[in-house]
């Protein structure tokens, strides 16, 4: 299936693995991409990320027949005011945020009003580097994309969304926009919390020097997604906080019945907190590895 003229708003590392994706498995006529730089715009091209690219948001989508939305959260609202008049009738607008609910009810009026069709997607995948330089043609093989149609939504945009997603090697799977949010906040929002508060506390230059020194692999591994876009987590935890708070109180409740143990040395307590993580994660790993039918 090929996707005719794709634009994509925002060059980093999700706009870039994506124009590298259509360009190099064919699926598109044409993909054009926006960068507010003229450096990013020169560094796509350089990487053949793209067909073209702009720091001219009216030329990027004019002729498109697809629009994707690659940019922080609390751009997005801004630009599509800015881009939508200049879209022809009936083009499809998606986007790649990791929150839906506070996306789709901004975004979908005005392209409701541009006589265009907006239909929200968050492929799950991505990583701490961020930048068109770290961006990757197969970012998006394997992975989970969740696309969250509301009653609103043309049923012919809502699968043209879910067929390019497939075309890119992804599982989809079809969420409502607050739904999808309620369980990102606990699997994905949460733990990016967690790991900057463990690296911020536990790097403090409060501490001696020799702190730095003993963090290893197990360290390294649980932080790892600490290096990623402060802009980006603080839209996404600003625009998801009804979710992300009520999963930080679980958690830091669930934190004060263990630190409650270690200080009361109950042995019995503390060894089922542990036993009950693995087995729950040797569940969760099994399951992700067992063939499909």
């Amino acid at each position: 299936m090929q996707f005719g003229n794709v634009a994509l708003i925002g060059l980093g590392l999700l706009g870039g693995s994506l124009g590298m994706a259509l360009t190099r498995r064919g699926l598109a006529q044409r993909v054009t991409g926006y960068a507010r730089r003229e450096s990013t715009v020169q560094e796509a091209l350089a990487l053949k990320a793209v067909h073209a690219a702009s720091t001219d948001l009216a030329a990027t989508v004019r002729e498109a027949d697809l629009v994707i939305l690659c940019t922080p959260i609390g751009q997005m609202a801004e630009l599509s005011k800015h881009f939508s008049r200049h879209l022809k009738s009936g083009a499809v607008v998606t986007d790649v945020g990791s929150v839906k609910q506070p996306v789709v009810e901004a975004l979908e009026p005005i392209f409701q009003n541009a006589e265009c069709h907006f239909v929200g997607s968050h492929p799950m995948a991505g990583a701490e580097k961020t930048g068109v330089s770290n961006a990757r043609a197969d970012l998006f093989s394997n992975a989970l994309c969740v696309v969250t149609p509301t009653p609103k939504s043309q049923p012919t945009a809502v699968q043209q969304v879910e067929a390019l997603w497939k075309a890119l090697a992804c599982q989809v799977l079809r969420l409502s926009p607050s739904q999808h949010d309620e369980l990102v906040a606990r699997s994905s929002h949460l733990p990016h919390v967690v790991a900057a508060a463990l690296a911020s506390y536990v790097l403090s230059p409060a501490h001696v020097p020799e702190q730095a020194a003993l963090c290893a692999s197990g360290f390294r591994d649980t932080t790892r997604v600490a290096s990623g876009s402060p802009e980006m987590w603080r839209d996404i935890a600003l625009t998801n906080r009804t979710y992300l708070t009520r999963s930080l109180g679980v958690f830091i409740a669930d934190l004060e019945e263990i630190q409650r143990a270690v200080r009361e040395g109950d042995a019995i307590a503390i060894e089922e907190f542990f036993s009950q993580a693995k087995c729950r994660r040797d569940g969760w790993l099994q399951a992700l590895t067992m063939p499909c039918d």
